[in-house]
């Protein structure tokens, strides 16, 4: 056999050969996110969404108090703070994630990511898709490591959100299919599909 012909099988079949337990998958989850920062120059979030810093992820949820919607960014450098949904943002009807969360930003490799804030695992072992409330808090000190608050599983956001203390049959975070940023003063979009 040719070494052409064995490079061409080995690259046919290294999907199939490669799976491991603790992968992510992507969210089949709908979500729409769509937002500019070049009207808002919402800091929290520039520091996820600047290209030159890497490593910062900002949890993004959407809160109504007293009729009026705002946006909440929190990241994980300890910064947070709240913008009123302009009329523009309103008409796109946002959907964030599984349970009301993703989280947002550029892993050590450069490439810009979206997670779902809820748990995958324990999702799937309550068998909970209505309602599941098992969210993942980013860590204050900037490591890139969410963990569960209900089973305390630990999920590397740097490095595709591969799970770190699972089990066996134990997934990854789920990320968004589209996820993309034109920088701290740019629109950043979220999109399952």
């Amino acid at each position: 056999m040719s070494k052409r012909l064995i490079s061409f099988c080995l690259l046919v079949l290294l999907p199939f050969l490669s799976g491991c337990e603790g992968e992510n998958e992507f969210s089949t989850w709908s979500c729409r996110f769509v937002y500019d920062n070049a009207i808002h120059l919402d800091q929290t979030l520039a520091t996820a969404t600047n290209p030159n810093i890497m490593g910062i992820f900002c949890k993004v949820t959407e809160e109504v108090r007293g009729g009026t919607k705002y946006l909440v960014f929190e990241n994980n450098q300890g910064l947070s703070s709240k913008q009123i949904e302009t009329a523009e943002e309103l008409r796109y009807n946002m959907r964030i994630g599984l349970n009301n969360g993703i989280v947002i930003g550029h892993q050590n490799d450069g490439v810009f990511v979206a997670y779902d804030l809820q748990c995958p695992n324990c999702v799937r072992k309550e068998n909970n898709m209505i309602s599941p409330n098992y969210p993942i808090r980013l860590d204050d000190k900037g490591t890139g490591i969410a963990t569960c608050s209900k089973c305390g599983k630990k999920y590397d956001l740097n490095s595709g959100g591969l799970i770190q203390n699972g089990g066996e049959g134990d997934k990854g975070l789920e990320r968004y299919r589209n996820a993309n940023t034109q920088g701290p003063q740019g629109r950043t979009t979220v999109l399952s599909q």
